[in-house]
C-alpha cells in the first residue's frame, strides 16, 4: 500500500501521469484468479483533469525563421508544422534529417517540399475562424516526392509523411502545389503551351508572364487578354468571354475570401451558399449596407422587397432557391460599403455610402441549377466550339488508375461520378482518382479540382453496365466544376454531343452526335433494352480523337441552355478509316433513375 500510494503521489509517475487520484480513496482486495487470465484489451478511466493544463495556443501566423528555407515564394508560417515541430528551436534541432534528404538528390524539387513542411505556408484567419490556418503541399505534390525519396524517408517520419492525409488540389489556398510549371512544361517539349491563351498553370504563369499582359494586369482565364483592375466591372465588356462584367455582384463569407483569392481571376472559383453581399464596382470590393432600408422602403414591404433582391442574386448565382436573407452586423474592418438607390426598383442602383452601424446584407441560397454552363451564360449551343474552353463541360471527369488516365466520368452531384463498369473490369486493388474542371491532362490550372475515389457501385438494372463513383470529399462548386442534369423520361432533346481526347490526349473536345437505328450498332456490340446507339452528326476525314470508356452521350433540353446526361459508353472508341465512322452505343441513364437517386440519398 505504501509503495502504491508513493507511486501514484509522484508528479513524474511513470504510469499514472495525467490522472488525479485520493490516495484514501484506495481500497486493495485479494484476487485469486490465476495470473494468466486474459485481460480486457481496453478499459476505462475516469480522470480529473488536471487544474495546471495549458491550453493549446491558437494558431497564429509569423515570420520564417529557418535560415536554410529562405527561398520560399512566401514568408510566413506556423506552429505545429505537419511534423510536429512546435518551435523555431525544434525545427532547428531536427533539420539535418530534411538536408539529407534534399542532398540525396533524390527529387528535383525535394527542397521545396521539405521546406514546406518544415515551414508551411500560413493564411490569416477569416471572420468566423478561431484560427490561422496552415496550407500544405499538396497530395499530387507529396507523391511526386516519395516516388524519389520514399525509401528514404526515416522510419520515425513515414506516419507524418503519409501522402493520404495531404489535401487534395480544392481550388487557390486550399494546398500548395508544386513550383516551377512553366519551367516543367518547357522541359516535356510543351513550349508551346506557354502564352497560348489556353491557362496550364495553376498559378496563372504560364500566361501571365507573356508580353500581352503587362504588369498588375488581370488574366481573363480565356484567350490572350489581360486587363487593368479597374476594368472589372466597369459596364464594358473587356475580356473574350465577357467574364470580367459576370460577378460583379455574389455572395461569400467575408470581404477578405474574395479579395484576397490568388491567383486573381474574373471568375467564381468557389461558390458559396451563403454569405454577405459582396460587390464590386471597378475593381473596387465592399458590402451592401441597408441601413437606407428605413427610408426608402415603407415598414410592410421591407420583408418582401429584401426576400425579391435574395431571389433575384441567388438564381444568377445558379441557385434556384433562397434558404434565408437577413440584415447582421459586419465584423470585418476597413470595408467600403454601397446602399441601394432604390431597393424596389426593377434594376438596382448602388451607391457609394458610409454605413456608421455596419449593418449588412446577408443571404443564403440552395439547390444549385444543374447541367448550366455558367460562363456561357444561356448561350447553349452558339459559339461553342469543337476544342473544349475551360467551363464548357464543367461536369466531365477524367479517372486515373494509379497514375494513368483510363477512363472518363460525369458528375452528376458534389459526391458522386457516373461512369462504365467496365472502366474497372480485371483491374487489381489500385489508387483512382478523379480530376474535373480540367480540359487538357498534362496541364493543370487554378480551377481544376482531384478527389480519391473510395467506392463503386453497380447498377442492379439487368443489362446495364453503368455505375455510380464515390468521391473520397465533396467538390466545390464552381464556374469549372459543375453537376449535370439526370434525365427526365420523355424530355425533348436536342443537338446531342460526347466528348472525347484528341490525339495523344492533349485537349478535350466535343464530337457532334445523332441518334441512329439499333442495326447500325449490332455488329460492334450485344445491344439490350437499355442500349442506345448513335452515330456522327458529321462525316469526318481526320483521326484526331479518342472517347474512353465512361465517355457522355449528353443532350440539349428544350429551353437551349440546360444540358442532361442520357447516356454513358460502355467501350473505348478509337478513329475510323475515313469515311466510315463507326456508330456509337451507350447506356440509357433513365433506366437508372430510380437506383441512382436511392443510392444518393442512402450514402450521402
Amino acid at each position: 500500500m505504501t509503495v502504491l500510494s508513493r507511486e501514484i503521489s509522484l508528479e513524474e509517475s511513470r504510469y499514472l501521469s495525467n490522472i488525479t487520484i485520493d490516495p484514501n480513496s484506495l481500497e486493495i482486495k485479494e484476487s485469486s484468479a490465476a495470473l494468466t487470465t486474459p485481460l480486457p484489451l481496453t478499459t476505462s478511466v475516469v480522470t480529473t483533469p488536471s487544474s495546471t493544463a495549458t491550453p493549446t495556443p491558437p494558431r497564429l501566423c509569423g515570420p520564417i525563421e529557418l535560415e536554410y528555407c529562405n527561398k520560399l515564394p512566401y514568408n510566413v508560417t506556423s506552429y505545429p508544422n505537419k511534423l510536429g515541430h512546435r518551435s523555431i528551436k525544434e525545427v532547428r534541432d531536427d533539420v539535418i534529417t530534411f538536408r539529407e534528404l534534399v542532398d540525396a538528390e533524390c527529387y528535383r524539387l525535394a527542397y521545396e517540399f521539405v521546406c514546406q513542411l518544415l515551414q508551411p505556408s500560413c493564411i490569416a484567419q477569416l471572420p468566423g475562424e478561431a484560427e490561422d490556418r496552415m496550407v500544405l503541399p499538396c497530395r499530387s505534390f507529396c507523391r511526386e516526392f516519395h516516388a524519389g525519396c520514399g525509401s528514404r524517408v526515416p522510419a520515425r517520419l513515414k506516419d507524418n509523411l503519409d501522402c493520404r492525409h495531404f489535401p487534395e488540389f480544392n481550388g487557390p489556398g486550399s494546398c500548395n502545389s508544386k513550383p516551377g510549371c512553366v519551367k516543367e512544361l518547357q522541359a516535356r517539349g510543351l513550349s508551346a503551351r506557354v502564352c497560348d491563351g489556353v491557362v496550364d498553370c495553376r498559378d496563372l504563369s504560364d500566361e501571365t508572364s507573356c508580353n500581352y499582359c503587362p504588369d498588375n494586369h488581370v488574366h481573363c482565364g480565356a484567350g490572350k487578354v489581360c486587363i487593368s483592375v479597374e476594368k472589372r466591372c466597369d459596364g464594358t465588356n473587356d475580356c473574350p468571354d465577357g467574364s470580367d462584367e459576370k460577378g460583379c455582384l455574389t455572395i461569400a463569407p467575408s470581404l477578405s475570401s474574395v479579395v484576397n483569392m490568388s491567383p486573381a481571376t474574373p471568375h467564381h472559383s468557389q461558390y458559396y451558399t451563403e454569405g454577405y453581399v459582396v460587390f464590386n464596382e471597378k475593381g473596387q470590393f465592399g458590402k451592401v449596407c441597408t441601413e437606407n432600408l428605413n427610408a426608402t422602403v415603407p415598414e410592410p414591404n421591407r420583408e418582401a422587397t429584401l426576400s425579391t433582391i435574395a431571389t433575384s442574386l441567388c438564381s444568377i448565382l445558379s441557385y434556384e432557391n433562397v434558404n434565408f436573407v437577413r440584415i447582421q452586423e459586419d465584423k470585418e474592418d476597413e470595408v467600403q460599403y454601397v446602399h441601394m438607390e432604390d431597393p424596389s426598383a426593377a434594376e438596382i442602383t448602388f451607391v457609394r455610402a458610409p454605413c456608421p452601424k455596419k449593418e449588412v446584407l446577408y443571404i443564403g441560397c440552395s439547390n444549385l441549377e444543374c447541367g448550366a454552363q455558367s460562363l456561357r451564360g444561356n448561350a447553349g449551343i452558339q459559339g461553342l466550339g469543337k476544342m473544349a474552353a475551360h467551363g464548357d463541360w464543367p461536369w466531365h471527369a477524367a479517372l486515373f488508375k494509379d497514375g494513368v488516365h483510363v477512363c472518363d466520368a460525369t458528375l452528376v452531384s458534389a459526391e458522386w461520378l457516373l461512369t462504365t463498369a467496365s472502366c474497372f473490369q480485371g483491374q487489381p486493388k489500385a489508387q483512382w482518382v478523379a480530376r474535373l474542371g480540367t480540359i487538357r491532362l498534362a496541364g493543370s490550372s487554378p480551377w481544376h479540382q482531384e478527389r480519391s475515389v473510395i467506392g463503386m457501385v453497380k447498377s442492379p438494372v439487368e443489362g446495364s453496365t453503368v455505375v455510380m463513383v464515390k468521391l473520397e470529399q465533396p467538390v466545390t462548386m464552381s464556374d469549372f466544376v459543375h453537376p449535370v442534369c439526370l434525365p427526365v423520361e420523355g424530355s425533348d432533346l436536342s443537338h446531342c454531343n460526347t466528348l472525347g481526347w484528341a490525339r495523344n490526349r492533349e485537349q478535350l473536345q466535343r464530337v457532334q452526335i445523332k441518334l441512329s437505328s439499333m442495326q447500325r450498332c449490332e455488329n460492334i456490340s450485344i445491344p439490350t433494352v437499355n442500349s442506345i446507339c448513335t452515330e456522327p452528326a458529321y462525316l469526318t476525314d481526320d483521326c484526331n480523337e479518342e472517347e474512353l470508356a465512361g465517355s457522355p452521350m449528353l443532350c440539349l433540353l428544350s429551353d437551349n441552355k440546360t444540358w442532361t446526361l442520357v447516356g454513358i459508353s460502355n467501350w473505348r472508341i478509337a478513329c475510323s478509316r475515313p469515311g466510315t465512322e463507326r456508330p456509337r452505343l451507350y447506356d440509357k441513364i433513365t433506366s437508372n433513375i430510380d437506383w441512382i437517386r436511392k443510392t444518393m440519398s442512402a450514402m450521402s
